[in-house]
C-alpha cells in the first residue's frame, strides 16, 4: 500500500513538471506569434535585431521570419507531444488512484499501524 501511494505521489509530481513544461512552450508560441506580428507590421527595410545570448545581431526580417516560425513549429511539436504525456500520465493516475481506493475499501479503510 505505502509503495502505491509513493507511486501516485511520485506520478503526481511528474503531471506537475508536465503541466509547467506546457505552460513554458505555450508562452514561447506565444511569443513568437507576437513577434510575427510586429514583424509584419514592419517595413521590409526596417533594421531588425536578435537576441543571440546577452547581445543583440543585426539581422534581416526575412530571416528573423523564418527563424520565428520555426521556433514556433518547434514549440507547437513538442506541446502535442507533452499533451501526448500527459494524457498517459493522467490515465496511470486514475488507474492508481482507483487501485488505492479499492484496496482502501477491501481493508475497510483501517490501515496497518
Amino acid at each position: 500500500m505505502q509503495d502505491k501511494l509513493a507511486q501516485f505521489q511520485n506520478l503526481q509530481g511528474q503531471m506537475q513538471l508536465i503541466s509547467m513544461q506546457k505552460q513554458q512552450l505555450f508562452l514561447q508560441s506565444a511569443d513568437a506569434d507576437n513577434a510575427l506580428g510586429a514583424l509584419e507590421k514592419s517595413d521590409a527595410t526596417a533594421k531588425v535585431y536578435r537576441a543571440a545570448g546577452p547581445i543583440l545581431i543585426e539581422t534581416t526580417k526575412d530571416a528573423s521570419e523564418k527563424k520565428l516560425k520555426e521556433d514556433k513549429e518547434l514549440s507547437e511539436a513538442k506541446l502535442k507531444m507533452i499533451e501526448k504525456q500527459e494524457a498517459k500520465l493522467a490515465e496511470k493516475l486514475e488507474e492508481l488512484r482507483n487501485e488505492i481506493q479499492g484496496m482502501l475499501k477491501g481493508s475497510g479503510g483501517t490501515g496497518a499501524m
